[in-house]
C-alpha cells in the first residue's frame, strides 16, 4: 500500500462521512487508499470531490480490511451518539458504539499508526473504564496509545468544537509522536464569512461581522433519526444569537441587498462549511438538510492536518 505514492502515506479511513478528516488527512500529505462509510449521500460527496479514491459503501460491521494491510494509518471518527450528553450516553450497550469493529479493523490492518475521535463527552468519566479496555486493546496490538481534548478553535477553525482524540503509534516510531502545538490567533465568526455575508449585495455585512467577533459554538448536524438543519440545542442557538446569527435553520442564499442592518442573517450549507473549517472548493451532494448533516457531523478538515502531520512527523523521522 506504501507504493501507491513513493513520497505519500496511506490511510484507510473509517466512517468517512462528509470528508472533513479526509480532506485535513489529505492536506497533511496522507493518499488516500480506502474510504468506508454507511450513507450512500455521504458516498456521493466523497466520490464527487475525489473520483479517484476508492469509496466503500457498507456497514462497518460487514466490512473486511485484509486487502489494506500495509496501509500506514487507520483513521476513524465512529459514530457519537453512544457518548455524546444530549443522547443517553449508552456507551457499548448503543448498538451504535463501532469502536469494537475499528480495533477488529485494525488487527487486520496492521497499520503503523492509528488515529480515534470522538466527542467530548467520551473522555468524561462515566466512560473510564471503557477509555481503559480501549487503549489496553491497542497496547496489546503493539501501540502506545496518547490522548488529546483538543479544542477546534485552536487550530484555525472559528468554533469551539472540542474532540476527543487518541493516537496509537507503533512502538518504534511512538517517542517521536508530539501533540500539535496551538496556533497564536484564533479565526473570529466574523473573519471567516464576511465575504460569504456580503456576496448577494448586503451593504451591512462589514458592521455584521464586527459584531461576530467571537467563537461560535459547535455545530451540530443531527443524525439520521434526529436533528434537523439548525445549529444545535436552545443554548448553542442562544450563542449563536449573540453574534448575531439565527441559528432556527440553514439559508438557501447569503443576505440581500434590501436586507436591512436588524436582519439576523441564518448560515447557509457553505458557511456552515467555513466555520467547521472546509475549505470553499470541497462541495456537498445532497439537498440542504443531508449536505448540512455531513458538514456538522464533521471532524474539521484543520484539526485532522494538524494531528494528521503530526503522526507523519512521527512515522518519516
Amino acid at each position: 500500500m506504501r507504493s501507491i505514492k513513493s513520497n505519500s502515506l496511506t490511510v484507510l479511513e473509517l466512517c468517512a462521512g462528509g470528508g472533513g478528516q479526509s480532506r485535513g488527512l489529505e492536506e497533511a500529505g496522507f493518499t488516500m487508499a480506502g474510504a468506508v462509510e454507511i450513507d450512500n449521500r455521504f458516498c456521493a460527496t466523497l466520490k464527487h470531490n475525489r473520483p479517484s479514491w476508492k469509496v466503500i459503501q457498507g456497514d462497518l460491521r460487514a466490512f473486511s480490511a485484509h486487502e489494506f494491510r500495509g496501509v500506514d494509518l487507520v483513521a476513524a471518527g465512529v459514530p457519537c451518539p453512544p457518548f455524546s450528553v444530549a443522547g443517553k450516553q449508552l456507551g457499548a450497550e448503543d448498538e451504535r458504539d463501532l469502536f469494537p469493529e475499528a480495533l477488529r479493523i485494525i488487527s487486520e490492518v496492521k497499520p503503523r499508526a492509528v488515529l480515534l475521535e470522538n466527542v467530548k463527552g467520551f473522555a468524561s468519566a462515566k466512560f473510564a473504564d471503557y477509555r481503559s479496555e480501549l487503549l489496553h486493546r491497542l497496547l496489546e496490538m503493539g501501540y502506545i496509545p496518547s490522548t488529546q481534548l483538543l479544542n477546534a478553535s485552536d487550530y484555525g477553525v472559528p468554533q469551539l468544537r472540542p474532540r476527543f482524540v487518541i493516537v496509537g503509534i507503533q512502538k518504534k516510531y511512538a517517542t517521536e509522536f508530539q501533540w500539535p502545538e496551538k496556533l497564536a490567533d484564533q479565526k473570529t465568526v466574523g473573519q471567516a464569512l464576511q465575504d460569504l455575508m456580503s456576496a448577494n449585495g448586503w451593504k451591512y455585512a462589514f458592521k455584521w461581522a464586527k459584531r461576530a467577533a467571537g467563537i461560535g459554538p459547535t455545530l451540530v448536524g443531527g443524525s439520521t433519526k434526529h436533528g434537523g438543519p439548525d445549529l444545535g440545542p436552545t443554548r448553542a442557538r442562544q450563542k449563536w444569537a449573540e453574534l448575531g446569527v439565527d441559528g432556527s435553520g440553514i439559508a438557501e442564499y447569503a443576505p440581500s441587498v434590501s436586507d436591512s442592518a436588524a436582519h439576523t442573517p441564518r448560515l447557509t450549507v457553505r458557511m456552515a462549511a467555513r466555520v467547521q473549517g472546509f475549505p470553499d472548493d470541497w462541495e456537498f451532494v445532497g439537498k440542504k438538510t443531508i449536505a448540512y448533516r455531513q458538514v456538522g457531523n464533521a471532524f474539521p478538515p484543520p484539526v485532522a492536518k494538524a494531528v494528521g502531520m503530526a503522526i507523519k512527523k512521527a512515522l518519516t523521522v
